[in-house]
């Protein structure tokens, strides 16, 4: 029997609408000096305005900052320090895809405990607390918005860094499907598909337990169910819904037993040649689960039977590449790509053991 602890950090507002709610929850929040951290695109699409005329209503001043790029990185995170520092913020916002929020929280370790980001790699909670943040995502994917992790990129190593929490965990989140219904369709594709993969990981885990099954299990439901059927029609609200609360429920399922081989996997090929993460996890998945089967096979038709088919299935209806030299992976670095998987933290939760050589035949089969 598996001993956990179960810490609902995040409220959650769910529903058509619920980002006119924004001003409102900031105040009860206490927010009075804010900083949105969205991404160029959100930008583009007039959410940050819409973000600070709802705060504006309220009283509450807001402060924007926007350079940091799809995987943000430890320097991009200082920049956000140094525009913060002078400002007197006493609250962050994060809008937008995976990249806003993982920025909003990195902004926010540095802002309130100095250091690097490599200070908090892992998961410690700093000495000094860290500042109230509201989480809206506007894709459905990466469920950033349930953790108390960001993922961030070192900028000399290109190597991802999961730095964890309790003040890195959103206060509240809203979770509004209109927003999320005007998401890119190749957008869709890839953080779907890395949300799914979510699910199957964290159903399988060395760390898993009864409460992250509860919410791997609930999320694969909503997520297989969904997204092809949003996939062919764009905007579907219903279909939206469901994978923006799979999305959610799956990195809760993270928050609670992490993740394995797939992600392991995944990360270098985007730190080496720029491969968008969800497309990344598309060409590793379905190879991991027939690597992993031997000793998580019953766990996995506990999902789906023949689920590398049903992964399979889902990857080609997105469009997504399905081998490495489709990617335009060199097979001579397989052998490098494999020693940067070892060194990944989420390996060492795999239900197999995963090491270099078990990295090797992985890419081999994916290649």
């Amino acid at each position: 029997m598996m001993v956990f602890e179960h810490i609902a950090r995040t409220s959650v507002v769910f529903g058509a609408g619920s980002f006119g709610r924004l001003g409102k929850v900031a105040r009860e929040l206490g927010f009075r000096r804010t900083l949105v951290v969205s991404d160029h695109g959100i930008c583009q699409a007039g959410f940050t305005a819409m973000a600070e005329g709802l705060l504006a209503t309220e009283g509450i001043d807001t402060f924007c900052f926007h350079d940091f790029g799809e995987n943000p990185d430890s320097a991009q995170a200082e920049v956000g320090r140094l525009f913060a520092a002078p400002l007197q913020i006493d609250s962050i916002l994060g809008l937008g895809g995976g990249s806003s929020m993982d920025c909003a929280k990195a902004i926010n370790f540095l802002l309130t405990n100095g250091g690097s980001m490599r200070d908090y790699r892992g998961h410690a909670d700093p000495p000094k607390p860290m500042l109230p943040m509201i989480g809206v995502p506007t894709t459905t994917g990466t469920g950033t918005e349930a953790q108390s992790y960001a993922l961030i990129s070192d900028a000399e190593t290109h190597v991802k860094m999961a730095c964890g929490a309790s003040g890195a965990a959103f206060k509240t989140v809203l979770l509004d499907p209109e927003l999320a219904a005007s998401q890119p369709r190749g957008v869709l594709a890839a953080t779907g598909y890395d949300a799914i993969s979510h699910a199957v990981e964290s159903f399988v885990t060395a760390k898993r337990n009864f409460m992250s099954d509860c919410y791997a299990r609930e999320a694969w439901r909503l997520l297989s169910g969904s997204f092809e059927r949003l996939l062919a029609k764009s905007g579907d609200l219903d279909a939206t819904a469901a994978m923006q609360m799979g999305a959610y429920l799956a990195g809760a399922a993270i928050e609670h037993s992490m993740l394995g081989a797939t992600h392991a996997t995944a990360n270098p090929l985007t730190a080496r040649y720029g491969i968008t993460h969800g497309r990344a996890i598309a060409l590793m998945l379905d190879h991991v689960v027939a690597w992993n089967r031997p000793v998580a096979g019953t766990r996995y038709d506990d999902l789906a039977p023949d689920l590398e088919t049903r992964l399979d299935e889902m990857a080609r209806a997105a469009g997504l590449q399905r081998s490495l030299r489709e990617a335009g992976v060199p097979e001579a670095m397989l052998t490098q790509l494999a020693d940067d998987a070892s060194h990944q933290w989420t390996g060492k939760f795999n239900p197999r053991p995963f090491d270099q050589a078990a990295a090797l035949e992985i890419y081999q089969c994916a290649f």
